[in-house]
């Protein structure tokens, strides 16, 4: 084998390395989706979420929290995963939260129509 046959497989061995390398890269940092997913728990803590979906607001902020690790890693990929996993459970810990206050003032209402049905039947 000649210097140069060795060189060029040796470039070739270098090129496909580097192809490979690219194709296994973690993609770009997900400072994007991150903020996207702070937001998300910004709103669901808005919509009274500590009161009434804590647990499904926590896991979205563990998992916020475990992709900040994960982009740390420069695994950027699955932290872009975790975090539209976070920013959905936060959007289902909002609206969940904002149906039980609603569901609330709905029974709120009944419970003052009732009462004021009562009074109502008690002058006739």
């Amino acid at each position: 084998m000649t210097k140069h046959t060795s060189r060029t497989g040796a470039a070739g061995i270098l090129g496909i390395a580097v192809v490979l390398g690219g194709c296994a890269s973690s993609g770009e940092r997900p400072d994007g989706e991150l903020q996207t997913a702070e937001s998300a728990i910004q709103q669901a803590v808005s919509s009274d979420a500590r009161d009434f979906e804590p647990v499904l607001l926590n896991r979205a902020q563990n998992k916020v929290a475990d992709a900040e690790q994960l982009i740390d890693a420069e695994k950027y990929r699955e932290a872009s995963r975790l975090l539209e996993q976070a920013s959905v459970d936060a959007q289902l810990a909002g609206a969940r939260s904002d149906t039980a206050k609603a569901e609330q003032a709905v029974e709120e209402v009944n419970n003052n129509i009732e009462s004021l049905r009562q009074r109502i039947e008690e002058r006739q």
